[in-house]
């Protein structure tokens, strides 16, 4: 089947850098780094499709459901790199938010381009992760039409399962079994057709925004700080000591010594020091207030 690439933003000639390959390796950069900062405001003009989003996966999570990405070459990468971040970053278990490439592990490394033309692997691949309508589905597309996507977006619709799509191409409708569609489109690329630059980017800061903002919705958060961060390394072990004495105004030493009653845990840390209870008055605290130290503190004994 012909593809018609004069109908895809993606594949659009940029008239700004005709000419890149002629340029100075600084005057070349200038150019990129221009078109670059096309794509925040790009991404602005889509916030109120990402909020719908972002409120569809908290009610999914809430209901004991997951938040898969779907996607392809790029797409599937950063649907990939922003699931593999929640668990360190948010301190949640790892099937919660799932990234899924066409061409399974080996194409986050080498391309396997032919896969994101099977549309019924879209599907086959959300199945052997167990998917199910109390799911939500973020298929990520540059051009919009990859047909692994759509086979998965059809798929998560069939079961009843809320579905979303980040494309950077203007899409000629909306197709049925796509509930929100979020169209970032920042422009053609620097390169003609390279979706990995000012697409990927734009993709990034959408994911990005969707899990980030689903994590602070679910109690993830205190003011700006990350106070489920796991402490899995030298780095993060004195981030989350840091944690605790932002939050607190405590001395490194109180935060180490309550850090230790705590089992780890910044959140009931926190908590016990700004509440003056112990661990188990914290930890039920927790649980009445679904983990927000805000609410918590508001009805603390």
């Amino acid at each position: 089947m012909h593809i018609d690439l004069s109908k895809i933003a993606t594949e659009q000639i940029n008239p700004n850098t005709k000419h890149i390959d002629q340029l100075s390796t600084l005057e070349m950069l200038k150019l990129i780094n221009e078109e670059d900062q096309k794509v925040a405001l790009a991404v602005a003009q889509t916030l109120p499709a990402i909020a719908t989003v972002i409120d569809a996966t908290v009610s999914a999570m809430q209901k004991g459901g997951r938040l898969f990405y779907l996607g392809a070459g790029t797409s599937g990468r950063l649907g990939v790199l922003d699931a593999s971040e929640c668990p360190p970053t948010f301190g949640v278990d790892p099937s919660l938010v799932v990234g899924v490439i066409a061409g399974g592990e080996d194409a986050l490394r080498n391309a396997i381009e032919g896969a994101e033309d099977d549309s019924a692997m879209g599907g086959k691949d959300l199945a052997s992760h167990n998917f199910t309508k109390n799911d939500i589905l973020v298929g990520i597309t540059a051009s919009g039409r990859t047909p692994y996507v759509h086979g998965g977006l059809r798929y998560a619709h069939e079961l009843g399962a809320k579905t979303a799509l980040i494309a950077c191409s203007k899409q000629l409708e909306q197709a049925p079994y796509i509930d929100t569609l979020i169209e970032v489109l920042p422009g053609p690329e620097v390169l003609t057709g390279s979706t990995r630059l000012k697409s990927g980017t734009s993709q990034k800061l959408v994911v990005n925004m969707i899990s980030t903002g689903t994590m602070i919705r679910l109690g993830k958060a205190f003011g700006n700080l990350m106070v489920d961060v796991k402490p899995s390394n030298e780095k993060l072990i004195e981030r989350q000591i840091r944690i605790v004495q932002e939050a607190t105004g405590a001395s490194r030493e109180q935060a180490q010594a309550t850090l230790q009653l705590s089992q780890r845990s910044s959140k009931v840390a926190i908590l016990m020091i700004l509440a003056n209870i112990n661990y188990d008055q914290a930890i039920a605290l927790l649980e009445e207030h679904q983990g927000f130290i805000s609410k918590a503190l508001q009805h603390q004994p």
